[in-house]
């Protein structure tokens, strides 16, 4: 069998995530939709890379995850796993794919690892799509689960607002995250939920809990990369801690080039043929 990757990168799996947990050190997880954007957050050392559905939102300029389809989602993950040597790679199957219908869950994971070279697949949702999971993971295809604020399903809850703050709805969502344990998920990823709730989740199930708006006391954290960046300015919820400002630094340089294009100081001598 012929190995592509240099030998010094070790891959992350799993099972590295799982033995992350256990000795207690922290995942770190971004979003990428594309080449480019992907070997610059693989080669700074993520652990995973999500290609999330909110590619519809930050990509294609969607009002919602909702409208992106199972296509454009595979041509978003083949572009990111080109880009990445050592990051676990997880794509969200898309809204319509996998709710309901067991045999299309199958079929969407199955496409979306052979026709973009994922590891992983995520699904929203706990044990209305218990079924669907399971098929899944017949074919050995990873399943990362998501709880809490889920996007697929905004239109039902009809707010971002924080999720499970009641006891009914905290109560379901730990149920939850043990069904999609014993299930078989590998991992769980808590969206906008109440700190303490999301401690207890992290602290009664096995697997790797990864939070966004969830606290620091889960296993690790997720944000979009055009947030953490500050390439969108205006989504600002309380969990969003912005390391950059490339809105701004990205404006100014485009308008310097015009500048210069309009001044004809560009292109000069020495930058001519």
């Amino acid at each position: 069998m012929s190995v592509h990757q240099s030998s010094n990168i070790k891959r992350i799996t799993t099972h590295t995530l799982q033995e992350m947990k256990s000795r207690g050190e922290k995942i770190s997880m971004l979003t990428a939709y594309d080449f480019s954007m992907a070997a610059i957050v693989d080669g700074a050392g993520i652990d995973i890379i999500l290609v999330g559905d909110s590619a519809s939102n930050v990509m294609a300029g969607h009002e919602t995850t909702l409208p992106i389809t199972m296509d454009q989602m595979i041509y978003h993950a083949s572009s990111v796993v080109r880009g990445v040597k050592r990051a676990f790679v997880v794509v969200d199957i898309p809204f319509g794919s996998y709710q309901g219908n067991s045999s299309e869950a199958l079929r969407s994971a199955i496409r979306i690892m052979k026709e973009s070279g994922a590891h992983a697949v995520k699904v929203e949702g706990g044990s209305e799509i218990k079924e669907s999971i399971t098929r899944i993971l017949s074919a050995g295809v990873p399943v990362m689960g998501h709880l809490g604020l889920t996007p697929q399903s905004i239109y039902k809850f009809g707010t971002y607002t924080v999720r499970a703050k009641e006891e009914e709805e905290a109560n379901k969502l730990l149920e939850d995250a043990k069904i999609l344990e014993e299930t078989g998920c590998f991992a769980l990823v808590l969206e906008k939920i109440p700190a303490k709730l999301a401690k207890k989740v992290a602290e009664t199930v096995s697997i790797p809990v990864i939070g966004i708006g969830a606290g620091g006391d889960v296993d690790g954290q997720v944000l979009v990369v055009h947030d953490m960046l500050g390439i969108t300015q205006e989504f600002k919820p309380r969990f969003l801690r912005q390391y950059a400002d490339l809105q701004n630094i990205m404006t100014k340089a485009v308008q310097d080039y015009i500048s210069d294009v309009k001044s004809k100081d560009f292109p000069n001598e020495s930058e001519s043929y």
